[in-house]
């Protein structure tokens, strides 16, 4: 059965990719941009199943009226894509206030606001899969863009809380963690911070050099994780699991060696 999808930045990248592929299978997506004028190609190619709305998923209001039309548009939702958002670029002190709440606003409560629309919908279905678009910046961080992780941290925290809650509903959901793709990701969707000298040295040792994945190779993997019966709480896209289990395994050892100091702040 073909399924109705709600995506939110399909103006490029992952969103529109992962909308085209919808689409192109026979599936019916209701697809949200700042600027519906990028989707008028789309629309073009798939004028009964594809749905532009305009959305700035910062405004609570406009995503829950976005969420109503494309309920009365098809009827119903099965996949809802939390995808819209971008990085920011700076060091911890380097950022000012407003470019950190900017990266929350966008990042974290623009993914909390499309969740709480599509929930009552989801659960008078007793069905639905909301995908989380947290990237690997999610599960580890790199110097210089603390802000950016800071957002998809929170991201992945709320999920995680968030899963279980709906469970009894038929809902599932589901973080989606890609790693560096060849997307417009870093030269139009991302954002930068006017550097402290006293960090000249810092951003020349973090400026790496990623090898990047393929960005149309990840259609076919998220068509397989909807379909599945039963997804996964998280999945990786692309090449960074050795790293993380890295990670991971540094994390277990630290905590493990410190067990003793651990228990003793217990008492008794």
């Amino acid at each position: 059965m073909s399924k109705t999808w709600f995506i939110t930045g399909t103006s490029s990248g992952f969103g529109r990719l992962w909308a085209e592929a919808a689409l192109e299978r026979g599936d019916r997506v209701a697809a949200t941009a700042r600027d519906t004028d990028t989707l008028t190609e789309l629309v073009s190619r798939f004028p009964d199943t594809a749905l532009p709305l305009e959305l700035d998923v910062t405004d609570r209001e406009g995503v829950f009226a976005a969420v109503d039309t494309a309920v009365w548009r098809f009827g119903r939702l099965d996949v809802v894509v939390n995808n819209a958002g971008y990085g920011h670029f700076g060091m911890v002190e380097e950022l000012t206030e407003r470019e950190l709440r900017q990266q929350v606003e966008t990042n974290f409560f623009g993914a909390v606001w499309v969740t709480q629309a599509v929930l009552p919908v989801l659960r008078r279905q007793g069905s639905g899969h909301i995908l989380q678009v947290t990237s690997e910046g999610g599960v580890r961080a790199f110097p210089g863009i603390g802000a950016y992780h800071a957002s998809k941290w929170a991201l992945e925290g709320l999920s995680e809380a968030l899963a279980p809650e709906v469970a009894g509903f038929g809902i599932h959901v589901t973080c989606v963690e890609p790693g560096p793709y060849a997307t417009d990701w870093l030269s139009r969707g991302s954002r930068h911070s006017a550097q402290l000298p006293d960090y000249a040295q810092t951003h020349a040792d973090t400026a790496a050099d990623f090898e990047v994945g393929e960005a149309a190779a990840t259609a076919p993997a998220i068509l397989a994780l909807v379909d599945a019966a039963e997804p996964p709480r998280r999945i990786l896209l692309g090449k960074s699991f050795p790293a993380i289990e890295a990670i991971y395994q540094e994390r277990l050892r630290t905590w493990r060696d410190w067990q003793p100091v651990s228990l003793a702040a217990f008492g008794g």
